[in-house]
């Protein structure tokens, strides 16, 4: 299976990419969870120009992927899961779920050191909440991430398959739970159980802060509910609650050269950094 692996990597994540994007923009169009006042027109060329900037210089700056480099892991006997026998089975199983809990701890760091929320806060400062905001990150961010999933993956000596499978998953849900979808009540409370819905990580993207220092997960729901930073609904309601953050609320600062420069602008710190609670 590895030596099928790396060379249609790049095919089955773009695939699984593609796919999802457009079900979950048809979701949005046919059942919209609330009414957008800046349209896709503002946002959408910003959102998918910063993915494409991102995906450029990854690719530049690294010499390998995730993947990759979990193929040389296992080639050369690297890493903890290398050092302890497990069945195949399960080295995939608490792969997966290392590295889904390593992403939910980087997402509270980046939220708690004030340098480096200056970067995240561009993800924060979309002012909708739809299936291109579940990609919009900083380059920076974006290269900070993958050094550190390389060397997690390094140090895991995580199986090939398992790092593809999380890849493939995590961008996927990323897309689902940051989509403008609606969906009945009884079945966000249950699928919130084994996957982070949209309902659910909206909460993450509200203007006040003890809601937006809540519900970090990406993927797996259970991180939120182990550490404390679950938060079940927005106070404001869905339909009514304020996305984004208190910077940066003009359109014009959806556009792709304005939140490149987010992280260099408005050191307003009415915003407080890693404060669970605030007086808001």
């Amino acid at each position: 299976m590895s030596e099928l692996l790396l060379p249609n990597e790049p095919m089955i994540r773009l695939a699984a990419f593609g796919s999802i994007f457009a079900v979950m923009a048809a979701w949005e169009m046919l059942a919209p969870r609330r009414e957008q006042s800046i349209g896709r027109g503002t946002r959408w060329p910003g959102n998918i120009g910063i993915v494409i900037l991102d995906t450029i210089l990854v690719r530049l700056v690294f010499p390998t992927t995730a993947v990759g480099l979990a193929l040389v892991a296992e080639a050369r006997g690297w890493g903890l899961f290398h050092t302890i026998g497990l069945p195949a089975w399960a080295r995939v199983v608490l792969a997966v779920m290392a590295l889904d809990l390593a992403i939910y701890l980087q997402h509270v760091l980046f939220h708690a050191v004030p340098a480096l929320w200056r970067l995240h806060r561009m993800h924060h400062a979309d002012l909708e909440f739809d299936v291109t905001t579940g990609a919009r990150f900083h380059p920076i961010e974006i290269l900070l991430s993958m050094g550190l999933k390389l060397g997690l993956v390094a140090a895991l000596g995580a199986p090939a398959i398992a790092v593809l499978i999380f890849e493939v998953l995590l961008n996927a849900t990323a897309m689902f739970n940051h989509s403008n979808v609606r969906m009945p009540a009884w079945l966000d409370r249950v699928l919130r159980w084994v996957v982070v819905t949209p309902d659910m990580h909206r909460v993450h993207h509200s203007i006040v802060v003890r809601e937006a220092n809540s519900n970090f997960g990406f993927n797996l729901p259970w991180w939120d509910r182990l550490f404390g930073t679950y938060r079940d609904q927005p106070a404001a309601g869905h339909e009514t609650m304020t996305i984004g953050i208190e910077q940066f609320r003009e359109p014009a600062e959806q556009r792709l050269d304005h939140m490149l420069t987010q992280p260099f602008r408005d050191d307003d710190r009415s915003y407080p950094l890693g404060r669970r609670e605030s007086a808001r």
